[in-house]
């Protein structure tokens, strides 16, 4: 599990992210993509299109953090909308 400790938005990546992308990929897809800045002290929260895999992108100061996370069995609700987008979600 991951903690952060201060209270920082997250912003999931609605539908499916091409995640062959790195850091600098999908730094560009949330500022060209998504009007948001990378740089920001946000989370953002991407999934493939078979929803067994995420990556997670968070700027720390100087420098990007990459979290990936596999699932073997299973899948993550995740969720669709037919107009493509990010939007921030409250975490509790």
């Amino acid at each position: 599990m991951l903690t952060f400790s201060n209270a920082h938005p997250v912003y999931l990546a609605v539908g499916a992210t091409d995640l062959r992308k790195s850091i600098d990929g999908l730094a560009a897809l949330i500022q060209e993509g998504y009007g948001l800045n990378p740089f920001s002290p946000s989370l953002f929260v991407f999934c493939n299109r078979e929803r067994n895999k995420l990556k997670l992108l968070f700027w720390e100061v100087n420098g990007f953090w990459l979290f990936y996370r596999r699932l073997e069995h299973g899948t993550f609700q995740w969720p669709t909308h037919p107009r493509r987008g990010c939007f921030n979600a409250r975490v509790s």
